[in-house]
């Protein structure tokens, strides 16, 4: 087991060995509130751009809906004639940066999600370090209403005018520590004046959303085969939360899968998906991405490979204030459309 795997288990299981860490938690959030303080005090630079932009983020490390819910966004901004561009980090990228994302572009090169959001909705998308930059090269490729930041809650360079922060409560807020000590990249009282978004089965915010997972689909080209929810699958995940997908698949039927766990934004080899048997992998959309090429470079791969599409599901309170902020920044879209 990595070490990152290692102090996540143990971040999920509030591990009592972790006090051992607090030290360095101090650390952390004494270089957090300095930085942010000379940013505040305008001894470092904020960059704000000539378009409304919007922070979708969360204040822990690993997986929170943050992804499937830009998606919808996006798609539900896109319907209603907003002209939206995305930016992100790129984190597993190798850039050079800034990059410009498009259907053709791969993971090794724009990151793993990067990838799985324009593929999903073909929106303008840059990635990099420097958020400026990414901004500038979209904005020299397109005109644009709102910019969405694909995290970057905690990059105070970048001036914004919206915050969304995503709140798992199938994970909650942990042993409410900062990193490392805990999953926290920022202390809970950062959720005040943002607009938080309650990531639940049975919520008890008027602001929240689910996900609900759509048919299964092969990603071997060319290979045809009906999905059996009675197979014996390989579950393969490379994602901050892997217990969600697991949970995904239990409600979806599935009985009969065996978990192989990987670092959020692994980097498979081909050897990654060998086992002994000839068993169904079944995985993520954002794991399929990194999965495809190595597909296409063994062509003798006969394993199937199933991937799990979700969708995320607003309630309508999150559409009424998304309604009104966009009024309030003076963007115009189209209220009628379903």
């Amino acid at each position: 087991m990595s070490a990152a795997q290692l102090i996540q288990n143990a971040w999920n299981n509030q591990a009592k060995w972790l006090i051992v860490l607090r030290p360095l938690s101090w650390l952390y959030r004494g270089g957090f509130i300095l930085n942010k303080s000379l940013y505040k005090a305008g001894l470092k630079q904020s960059y704000t751009a000539p378009v409304p932009v919007m922070v979708i983020g969360n204040i822990t490390v690993g997986g929170s809906g943050k992804t499937p819910l830009l998606i919808h966004l996006v798609r539900y901004l896109q319907n209603r004639n907003v002209r939206v561009g995305v930016i992100s980090r790129g984190y597993g990228g190798k850039g050079p940066f800034p990059a410009y994302v498009g259907l053709d572009s791969d993971a090794d090169t724009a990151g793993d999600e990067p990838v799985l959001i324009v593929q999903s909705t073909g929106v303008p998308m840059a990635v990099g370090p420097n958020r400026q930059k990414s901004i500038e090269l979209l904005l020299s490729k397109h005109a644009l209403d709102l910019i969405i930041c694909d995290d970057g809650l905690q990059h105070w360079a970048l001036e914004r005018q919206l915050e969304w922060i995503v709140l798992d409560n199938n994970r909650g807020l942990g042993n409410e520590k900062i990193l490392p000590e805990g999953y926290l990249r920022e202390p809970k009282t950062r959720l005040q004046g943002s607009t938080v978004i309650e990531h639940a089965a049975q919520p008890k915010m008027p602001l929240n959303m689910h996900l609900t997972a759509s048919a299964p689909y092969l990603l071997n080209e060319g290979m045809v085969k009906d999905f059996d929810v009675n197979s014996d699958f390989y579950a393969v995940a490379g994602i901050g939360f892997p217990q969600r997908f697991y949970n995904t698949l239990e409600k979806m039927g599935i009985q009969h899968f065996q978990c192989h766990e990987f670092p959020d934004h692994f980097e498979y080899e081909i050897e990654d998906l060998l086992f002994e048997d000839s068993n169904p992998i079944i995985t993520t959309e954002k794991d399929a991405v990194k999965i495809l090429p190595l597909l296409k470079q063994n062509p003798d791969f006969q394993r199937e490979i199933w991937v799990v599409p979700v969708d995320a599901v607003l309630s309508s309170a999150c559409y009424e204030t998304l309604h009104q902020q966009l009024k309030q920044l003076g963007i115009q879209f189209d209220e009628g459309l379903n």
